[in-house]
Parts: structure tokens; C-alpha cells; sequence
């Protein structure tokens, strides 16, 4: 199981960088860029409200849960 963070999408469609959303959220770039690519793992909820209230949107859309069981495996035992 994996949770995917979608903010570099939520920027796009806000027309916003990463710099204007630190600077406005209150938290270093180097942190955010941390979350926008997958790293983080954890969030503060302060965080969260912060970054929704900025871009106007929901946890959810920032956030998808994704499956990822392991490929099946061939009659001979081996990951496809």
C-alpha cells in the first residue's frame, strides 16, 4: 500500500510554484519538495490545513491511495 502525493498537479492547476506555496504556507522548500515527491512520511495536520487552505482544496485531492500488491507470479513460481 501506498499513499501518492499529487501536489506538483494541484500547483499546476492553481497556477502556483512550489516557492509561492512555501512562502505562503510558512514552511521550508526543502520540506515541501520533500512531500511533493513522495519522501515524506508524515504530515502535520497544521501542515495540511495550511496547504489546502493555500490552494483551496481538499486532503483528498491531494492525496490518492494506491495498491501495490506484487505482480502474480508465472506457473514456475518467478515475478512477472
Amino acid at each position: 500500500m501506498a499513499i501518492r502525493v499529487n501536489l506538483d498537479a494541484m500547483l499546476v492547476r492553481r497556477n502556483m510554484t512550489l516557492s509561492q506555496l512555501a512562502e505562503r504556507v510558512g514552511i521550508t522548500l526543502p520540506n515541501l519538495s520533500i512531500l511533493k515527491t513522495n519522501k515524506a512520511r508524515a504530515i502535520r495536520f497544521s501542515t495540511l490545513d495550511a496547504i489546502c487552505r493555500e490552494l483551496n482544496c481538499q486532503p483528498g485531492d491531494l492525496f490518492d491511495y494506491v495498491d501495490q500488491e506484487p505482480p502474480p507470479a508465472d506457473e514456475h513460481g518467478h515475478q512477472e
